[in-house]
């Protein structure tokens, strides 16, 4: 497509973006603006990333360009730094030749997931290698087309989200396609074909297969985007939840769960389209509340633990079974132990306890969490959230008179016994 039949003008390219473009051309490289990009000017939105393809190696590029670093194993790929501004640059992909996948069985599993996949070829054998439609257009610097080898264009103007080749096969080469068709859908506000969805409910199971450092990555992108309700319901269309929160959904969908996770994920979007901060800790403490709740429940009943010891063992039994699907690191692993934790010593008010919790670091996150179980359950966290209101918005003197109203719970006198007196020796 000429450039007067199109919309994209450099003016909506990041100016490093186009300095990598720019340094190829010149050096006798083709070089493309691709995917994602491309597709947002299209649209007329501001795209997050400025990918590029080129006919160039990863070790080529990195000759081009001081700031640069090659990453990857399955696919090579080069960064190119411009600060915090990162340019990724893909050489342009090509078929696997039935020889070669022969004589190199590593590159694919069983399942057919790709495992490794270096090899290089033209522009119209990289669009084919290309997950959807609507990502495999390209932008030539060289004369500022357009150009489309699996009508793209037609899919964009349809609103339809439309997978390259034979779903079933593509999806096996990378179940993680699965995920993106939903979160594509959901961002762009269009409909996944027929035949890219029949086989999802189907091969859901294959995301077991798919590291759980790239799956919490993947998660971030779906949850984060500022649409995770709309995206949390569509995955539980597909059945793809069960895949990522599996603890969650052993025993089916618990409405007072669902309930929960939806506040969660509405109140995360709302804070996104204000541009509040937000973190992953707090919808994972939600997504994984009542299976905590669950297991205490049942470590009570079976060892007759005192209750902190229990909630702690579920803690970490939920926990250790959950990041063997999505792996959350540790610094939200703790924010939402915090979360949790605060939950069980809010109720307990008296004395310093109190200042104690409004002092915590994660006083805040877990007032907003109450507040949602509070919304949700309703009864005696009401008056526990309201009170917790009320205390913020005291002075030092109201706080004092609030703890004070407050009667300590009865304790055990400690019983005393005179001591014999002992037989002379």
């Amino acid at each position: 497509m000429h450039r007067s039949e199109h919309s994209i003008s450099r003016n909506d390219i990041s100016e490093n973006a186009l300095k990598v473009l720019y340094r190829l051309h010149k050096s006798g490289h083709k070089a493309y603006l691709v995917g994602g990009g491309v597709r947002d000017l299209l649209l007329g939105l501001k795209p997050k990333d400025f990918d590029i393809a080129t006919d160039a190696t990863p070790e080529q590029v990195k000759k081009l360009f001081r700031n640069c670093r090659l990453v990857g194993r399955r696919f090579r790929l080069a960064h190119i730094l411009f600060g915090r501004d990162i340019i990724e640059v893909a050489t342009l992909r090509g078929h696997h030749s039935e020889e070669e996948t022969e004589k190199n069985t590593s590159s694919q599993s069983q399942e057919g997931m790709l495992l490794r996949d270096n090899v290089y070829g033209s522009i119209e054998e990289d669009a084919e290698r290309r997950d959807f439609t609507v990502n495999a257009l390209y932008y030539d610097i060289a004369d500022f087309s357009l150009r489309d080898f699996c009508h793209g264009l037609d899919d964009l103007e349809c609103r339809r989200i439309e997978l390259i080749g034979d779903p079933e096969t593509r999806y096996r080469e990378d179940p993680v396609r699965m995920l993106r068709a939903v979160r594509f859908a959901v961002k762009l506000q269009m409909e996944i074909s027929e035949r890219t969805k029949a086989p999802i409910s189907k091969l859901a199971p294959l995301l077991k297969d798919i590291p759980p450092a790239r799956l919490f990555e993947e998660s971030l992108k779906l949850m984060l985007s500022g649409q995770g309700l709309a995206t949390y319901k569509m995955l539980q269309q597909y059945q793809l939840l069960q895949q990522l929160y599996p603890v969650s959904f052993v025993n089916g969908d618990d409405p007072k769960s669902e309930a929960l996770i939806h506040a969660a994920l509405a109140n995360t979007d709302e804070r996104i389209q204000a541009d509040k901060r937000v973190t992953p800790a707090f919808l994972y403490a939600a997504i994984l509340w009542y299976p905590v709740e669950q297991k205490t429940q049942e470590i009570l009943t079976e060892s007759g633990l005192p209750f902190n010891d229990a909630f702690l063992m579920a803690m970490n039994e939920v926990l250790d079974f959950q990041v063997k699907s999505v792996a959350i690191p540790k610094r939200f692993t703790s924010t939402m132990r915090d979360i949790w934790v605060l939950q069980t010593r809010m109720s307990k008010r008296y004395g310093k306890h109190a200042y104690r919790i409004f002092h915590h670091p994660k006083f805040r996150a877990a007032y907003d969490f109450l507040q949602l179980r509070a919304d949700n359950e309703g009864g005696e966290l009401v008056e526990l959230f309201e009170w917790w209101t009320d205390f913020q918005e005291q002075d030092e003197d109201g706080k004092r008179s609030m703890v004070a109203k407050l009667s300590k719970p009865a304790t055990k006198k400690r019983r005393y016994y005179k001591k014999k007196p002992r037989p002379a020796s």
